[in-house]
C-alpha cells in the first residue's frame, strides 16, 4: 500500500488582493512567516478576527499568497462556535457556502458566501499519483494508524504538477485520529 503524509490543516483564511487592502490597508503585501509543504504556499504574519451570528474566532491566520476569491475554512466545531453553516467541500468551492464577517486592523469585509470545512484530501504531483496507483478526483480511504487508528474514508485526490506529497486533515478530524507530529497514512484503493 502507498503511504502519504499527513497533515492537519488548522482554521486559516485566503483573501483576495481587494479583501487584503481593506482588511490591511492600501497597497499592503502579506508578510510571509513561514513556507507550507504545498509549493508557493505561506503562513502569513497576517491574522483577522472571523465573526459568525454566534461568536467569534480572533487571530486566525491568513495564508498567502492572495487569491482569486476569498474563503474562510474552519473545523465543523468552529462552524458551530461560529453559528455558521460550513459545508464540506473541496478549497474554491464556495457558491452557496456560509457567510461571515472578517475584521482586520484596518477595515472589516462582510462575507456573503466562502466559510467551508474542507473536505479531507491528498495532494499528489501526476508521478506521486501514479506511483500510488490513484488518479485525479479519485475517491480512496487513508489509514491512520496512531493510538487511535482510524479510517478516514471520502478522501479525495487532487494532482497538479505544481503540488507536493500531503495528506490533508483539518482539527477535528486530527484529534479524532490522535494525528500528532509527524505522521503517515496508508491508501486503501477499493
Amino acid at each position: 500500500m502507498a503511504q502519504v503524509l499527513v497533515e492537519t490543516s488548522a482554521r486559516h483564511v485566503h483573501l483576495t488582493e481587494e479583501h487584503i487592502a481593506i482588511l490591511f490597508g492600501e497597497g499592503h503585501t502579506l508578510t510571509k512567516k513561514k513556507d507550507l509543504s504545498q509549493p508557493g504556499q505561506f503562513a502569513c504574519e497576517e491574522r483577522v478576527t472571523v465573526v459568525g451570528p454566534k461568536k467569534s474566532i480572533a487571530n486566525v491566520i491568513v495564508l498567502g499568497p492572495a487569491r482569486k476569491a476569498s474563503q474562510v475554512e474552519v473545523s465543523l466545531t468552529d462552524a458551530r462556535t461560529l453559528g455558521v453553516e460550513a459545508p464540506v467541500r473541496e478549497s474554491g468551492d464556495i457558491a452557496g457556502s456560509g457567510a461571515c464577517k472578517l475584521v482586520g486592523p484596518c477595515g472589516e469585509v462582510e462575507l456573503t458566501e466562502g466559510v467551508i470545512a474542507a473536505k479531507r484530501h491528498i495532494h499528489f504531483t501526476p508521478d506521486e499519483a501514479a506511483e500510488a496507483g490513484v488518479s485525479d478526483k479519485q475517491i480512496v480511504k487513508v489509514k491512520i494508524t496512531s493510538e487511535r487508528t482510524t479510517i478516514f474514508d471520502d478522501v479525495v485526490v487532487r494532482v497538479n504538477p505544481a503540488f507536493a506529497a500531503a495528506m490533508h486533515i483539518d482539527t477535528d478530524e486530527s484529534n479524532a485520529a490522535c494525528a500528532f507530529g509527524k505522521i503517515y497514512g496508508e491508501i486503501i484503493v477499493d
